[in-house]
C-alpha cells in the first residue's frame, strides 16, 4: 500500500468516525429511510429536537 492509499484509508476513517461521532450519519439514514419509505421527511431542526426528546426520555446509562 501506498503512501497515498494510506493516507486515503486514514482520512475515510477518521471522516467516518466523526460523522458518527456527531450524528451526521443519523440524519442520512433518516432520509434514505423516508426516500425508501416515500415519506416526508422532516426539517433537520425538527429531527434533531425530536432525537434530543427521546435520549431525554430513555437516558442511556452514565456515571453522572
Amino acid at each position: 500500500m501506498s503512501g497515498r492509499e494510506a493516507a486515503t484509508r486514514a482520512w475515510r476513517g477518521v471522516r467516518w468516525y466523526l460523522r458518527e461521532f456527531t450524528g451526521e450519519a443519523r440524519w442520512d439514514d433518516y432520509l434514505r429511510h423516508c426516500a425508501e419509505h416515500g415519506h416526508e421527511p422532516v426539517s433537520r431542526r425538527e429531527f434533531e429536537r425530536r432525537r434530543s426528546d427521546a435520549l431525554e426520555r430513555n437516558p442511556v446509562s452514565r456515571c453522572c
